[in-house]
């Protein structure tokens, strides 16, 4: 993959860059259950945030906000400047936000070619060169897509459509991608490419925020870690320290 086309988007430090997304006291109920319990954290441009924690902690359900299908009962999303908190999914993905959720989510009766073409369907009259330029990418990212390219999505392998998912939220030509659980159900060497995938879609520039239960592998690629329980965030820091503290070596890298 050294020849992998560059994408279109200006790299930065990350330890200089600028905040693209940050987050206020967010609060989420479902119900008298408080999911979310203020929670603050910010990413900058051009990192890998991921937010650790055992299942039922609020990761997803604060992706889920973030991309605006989960509606807070308080606190602040800001995106490049702007307040996306009250703006609807469709409107926080033109603003360049693409979600890859939990459970792939593909379109099982389209096929393959249609589930990544219709993630560019805000952009494809105006935008045809740039969105095949993505498509391109897409493909070189991962090979088997396009050999499936015809073929229904729901009759790919596990890994295949968690490929489609990564690289349908591409084909948004978002500056940030939301990703949960990435490396969920797939065997170790396909976890493995999944999370190669990862660290070469952000060397091309693109901000990444990632859930994931393999902690791990998610703190040997990120920048910056969060740790979450029951909806609160009880330790942040470098991703390479919280992988050598020893209350996160017990908790979630045991074994």
């Amino acid at each position: 993959m050294s020849n992998m086309p560059v994408l279109d988007k200006t790299m930065s430090d990350p330890a200089s860059a600028q905040v693209i997304l940050k987050i206020q006291d967010l609060q989420v109920s479902y119900g008298a259950i408080r999911a979310l319990r203020g929670i603050s954290f910010e990413v900058k441009e051009g990192e890998i945030v991921t937010l650790i924690g055992a299942n039922g902690a609020g990761k997803s359900t604060t992706l889920r906000t973030i991309s605006g299908l989960v509606r807070p009962t308080g606190g602040s999303i800001t995106f490049l400047n702007q307040d996306i908190l009250t703006i609807s999914p469709d409107n926080i993905v033109k603003a360049g936000i693409a979600h890859a959720p939990e459970g792939r989510r593909i379109f099982a009766n389209l096929s393959v070619m249609e589930n990544l073409e219709l993630a560019a369907w805000l952009r494809i009259r105006k935008e045809k060169t740039a969105v095949q330029e993505d498509l391109d990418k897409v493909f070189h990212l991962f090979p088997r897509l396009e050999e499936r390219r015809k073929q229904r999505a729901g009759t790919l392998s596990g890994g295949e459509q968690q490929m489609l998912a990564i690289g349908r939220a591409l084909m948004t030509h978002g500056k940030l991608v939301l990703l949960d659980e990435p490396s969920m159900g797939l065997s170790p060497v396909l976890v493995q490419d999944i999370f190669r995938v990862i660290r070469e879609i952000n060397q091309q520039g693109i901000t990444i925020l990632l859930v994931e239960q393999n902690a791990r592998m998610a703190l040997k690629i990120a920048n910056r870690a969060y740790v979450m329980q029951t909806g609160e965030i009880v330790l942040s820091g470098p991703a390479a320290e919280l992988a050598s503290n020893e209350e996160v070596r017990k908790a979630y890298l045991a074994g």
